[in-house]
């Protein structure tokens, strides 16, 4: 077995089960067991149970499980209506019991779809239980958005609803769509089989990958699509679990990339998405993978920042990289993206020395840009093609404390939250001015 260290410890408690039970923490020297800092939350027990079935069975506490046997029915007040209230003693009680095993509680991730009715009115019935309880710790949230053919009628309503709450609870949000994430599921997969890349793809390298191979990619796609969230939050979290030469806390990320409350949406791209097998590492190759960073093909949701304006972006790279690299590239690119007049230098930069498996280096970028903008405008003209008919508006409406003004507090939040970003992105090619001094009276 191997030695538990403080990387491990930052995602999982080292706990001594002989005893049987939950028995006490080991904080020092070989593995017991392991058992993830998580609470599992889902009101119907199919993917639960299909966990505690799998090979990750003995990582999740079943004393951190939280399941009905109903589900939500795709309906956002089910979800934050009715299981938030009944659950409510129940899922604060586990978050205490998580939270008292930490030493230094820095932040909650909350991992939830913004389509069904569990995922957005659980998931932000618990963001807002995390505020109350817990207000200084900073809460992440990662919402995977529905598509524009995703097979849920109601998803437009369920998403908007649960945006007002993200708006107004989140420290930060990383938007991910479904399609973005099939489309790098994709690209590797056809770069492979068609021989394309013209050598053997390095083994562990795929960023689609758990079990560590090519084959992976035979997995159901939702496999894949999953390891590259997973993979994502390994980078975002990387230099609070590993030594580097410039470590980034996560506290950082909300103080340098977040300017306004609200616009904290940030939008994700990892690179490399493989490494070849048979190929060094020269200069020229570690500039493409900045390069790649801000190309549409490696954003988790499907924008285009390049073409957008950036308030700010943070680049955490991981492995051999010089300080020197990153600035070189920073440079280069600078004159091809459009920063807000008030940000021009609003790079933050972090160097965790210890790559992901498989990867001599690799790059997260973090954006915080206008490219979301077209996300929400679509959310919204779907939403509203259902609003104005007041389609399946009684469903929601029978339950407890929801109301008709629910919905249109919602699409106000959502339409001020767009023309936020309208006014920035009015003042994209204007002139660059240094902000005027402050004058001091006599």
């Amino acid at each position: 077995k191997g030695i538990y260290d403080e990387a491990l410890s930052s995602f999982f408690r080292n706990v001594d089960t002989r005893s049987g039970g939950d028995g006490p923490d080991i904080y020092k020297g070989k593995i017991c067991s392991l058992k993830a800092r998580a609470l599992l939350i889902d009101m119907e027990e199919g993917v639960v149970n299909e966990i505690l079935q799998g090979p990750l069975r003995d990582v999740f506490d079943s004393k951190q499980l939280i399941t009905d046997v109903s589900g939500s029915g795709n309906n956002w007040a089910v979800g934050h209506k009715l299981y938030g209230s009944q659950y409510r003693e129940n899922i604060v009680e586990k978050l205490r019991k998580t939270a008292e095993h930490c030493d230094c509680l820095q932040c909650f991730f909350i991992i939830h779809s913004m389509g069904g009715g569990t995922g957005s009115g659980l998931g932000t019935f618990v963001l807002n239980l995390l505020e109350d309880e817990f207000p200084e710790v900073y809460r992440f949230v990662t919402s995977v958005y529905p598509s524009g053919e995703d097979d849920v009628i109601t998803s437009p309503y369920n998403s908007v609803l649960a945006m007002k709450e993200l708006n107004e609870h989140a420290d930060c949000v990383l938007p991910i769509e479904n399609e973005s994430l099939f489309g790098i599921v994709n690209k590797i997969h056809q770069m492979i089989s068609s021989g394309k890349l013209g050598s053997t793809v390095k083994q562990n390298s795929l960023v689609t990958s758990s079990a560590g191979s090519a084959k992976t990619v035979q997995e159901k796609p939702f496999d894949a699509m999953n390891n590259i969230v997973a993979n994502l939050l390994l980078n975002l979290t990387s230099s609070a679990r590993f030594e580097g030469s410039l470590n980034m806390d996560l506290n950082e990320i909300s103080m340098n990339l977040v300017p306004f409350p609200r616009l904290h949406y940030l939008v994700s791209s990892l690179t490399p998405l493989y490494t070849l097998a048979d190929v060094n590492v020269p200069s020229r190759r570690l500039d493409q993978m900045f390069s790649d960073a801000f190309s549409r093909d490696h954003q988790l949701i499907q924008a285009d920042p390049k073409h957008s304006l950036y308030l700010a972006c943070a680049l955490l790279v991981r492995g051999n990289v010089q300080v020197s690299d990153l600035r070189r590239n920073i440079e280069r690119l600078k004159p091809s993206l459009h920063f807000v007049s008030w940000n021009q230098e609003g790079w933050k930069t972090g160097l965790c020395s210890v790559p992901p498996v498989g990867h001599s280096h690799s790059l997260l970028a973090l954006a915080n840009n206008t490219c979301v903008k077209p996300t929400f405008i679509e959310l919204k003209d779907r939403f509203m093609k259902l609003y104005k008919k007041k389609a399946h508006l009684h469903h929601y409406l029978h339950i407890d404390g929801m109301e008709q003004s629910c919905f249109s507090e919602a699409i106000s939040s959502l339409s001020d939250l767009i023309e936020e970003y309208n006014e920035l992105d009015a003042t994209k090619g204007g002139p660059r001015t240094d902000p005027s001094r402050l004058k001091i009276a006599v």
